[in-house]
C-alpha cells in the first residue's frame, strides 16, 4: 500500500523529488521525456521499466537461479560465491556450525552488510535484531528502484572472500549495453583506502572521476577477457545493467547485478562523458517482451516462487 500511495503521489506531482535529487546530485535537470545521459536513462529505468526478470536477478538469493540458467550448473558455481545460510528467521542462524569469517546480508537491498573476521566479537544477539530489522523495511522505495519492491525478503550468509593479500577483493562492475561492454569501473581497497578507476574494455584508464578518489593505474587483470565475455553473456537479456565480478588469485567470483547503478545519482566528471555513456544505451519500451528463452526462465522460476 505505502509503495502504491508513494508512487501516485510522485507520478502527480511530475516526480519533483527524484528531480530534485537528481539535481543535487549530478549538476543539471533530469528531462525524464528524452533523457540522453546514463544518469537520465538510469532514473528512466527505475520508473517506467518493468521487466519481471530485473527482480529475479535483483535479489541476491535468486539471481543464482539466473546464473544457473545461463551458465549451467557447473558454470555457476564455479563462480558463485558459496552460500552457507539462507532464511526470513535470523533467530535460525547456526552461528556454531558457521567459519570462523563470513558476510552476512538481506537479499533485498544493497550496502547492507555485517562482516565477521576472525578477529570479530560474535553479538548473536544484535545480529539477529540487526536482521529482523533489514527484513521489516522495504529497501529502495523512495528512490523509485521498483525491482527491489517484488523480492520476497530473506537474510543471506556467503564465505567471506579475500585477496592474496588478505583483503577484500576489488570490485570490476562491468557497464553491458544491449550485450556489449563499453565500461569497467573497479573499485580497489574499499574498506582500507578507497579508489576508483574507469576504464575501457581495452584497459586504457580514462580521465573520469565520481565522488570517490580517483586511482592510479594498475595492471591489466590476467583474465579481463574472461571476464568482459562473461559479463556480456550474463547482461545480454538486458538493455542495459551492470555485472559486478570479484577477481582473486585469477579465479573469478560472481557478485552481483545492478540494474539502478548508484540510482542514477553518479556524478560522473565531466559531465559529457555522462552523456557519452548515455550514448550507448537505446531505450525501448518493453524490449524484454521479445526474449523467448527469458520468458520461459519466468515462467519456470516465477511460477514457483514469485
Amino acid at each position: 500500500m505505502e509503495e502504491i500511495f508513494f508512487n501516485l503521489h510522485e507520478k502527480l506531482n511530475g516526480y519533483r523529488k527524484e528531480k530534485r535529487k537528481f539535481r543535487q546530485s549530478n549538476g543539471y535537470e533530469l528531462n525524464l521525456m528524452n533523457p540522453l545521459s546514463y544518469n537520465e536513462k538510469v532514473v528512466w529505468k527505475k520508473i517506467y521499466d518493468r521487466n519481471p526478470l530485473l527482480s529475479v536477478v535483483t535479489d541476491k538469493y535468486r539471481v543464482r537461479e539466473y546464473l544457473r540458467y545461463i551458465l549451467g550448473e557447473k558454470g555457476a558455481q564455479d563462480i558463485l560465491v558459496p552460500l552457507l545460510y539462507v532464511t526470513d528467521k535470523p533467530e535460525t542462524i547456526p552461528f556454531d556450525n558457521l567459519p570462523e569469517e563470513y558476510i552476512i546480508k538481506p537479499n533485498h537491498a544493497s550496502g547492507r552488510h555485517i562482516i565477521i573476521e576472525k578477529s570479530s566479537v560474535v553479538n548473536r544477539r544484535q545480529i539477529i535484531v540487526q536482521c529482523r530489522k533489514w527484513l521489516s523495511q522495504p529497501y529502495g522505495l523512495k528512490a523509485h528502484e521498483w525491482a527491489y519492491q517484488r523480492i520476497n525478503r530473506k537474510i543471506v550468509v556467503e564465505k567471506l572472500l579475500r585477496d592474496e593479500n588478505g583483503r577484500l577483493p576489488a570490485d570490476y562492475k562491468f557497464f553491458i549495453f544491449h550485450g556489449k561492454c563499453h565500461l569497467i569501473l573497479v573499485v580497489y581497497e574499499r574498506f582500507v583506502d578507497k579508489s576508483v578507476g574507469y576504464y575501457t574494455p581495452g584497459w586504457d584508464l580514462l580521465d573520469v572521476r565520481d565522488k570517490d578518489k580517483q586511482a592510479t593505474y594498475r595492471q591489466r587483470p590476467e583474465n579481463l577477457d574472461v571476464m568482459i565475455g562473461l559479463a556480456e553473456l550474463l547482461g545480454a537479456h538486458f538493455d542495459a545493467i551492470r555485472v559486478d565480478l570479484y577477481l582473486i588469485n585469477n579465479k573469478i567470483y560472481f557478485s552481483e547485478l545492478t540494474n539502478y547503478s548508484f540510482s542514477g545519482r553518479s556524478a560522473l566528471t565531466p559531465r559529457s562523458y555522462d552523456y557519452e555513456l548515455g550514448s550507448k544505451w537505446k531505450i525501448v519500451p518493453g524490449y524484454w517482451k521479445q526474449e523467448n528463452n527469458i520468458k520461459n526462465f519466468l515462467n519456470d522460476h516465477l511460477g514457483k516462487n514469485g
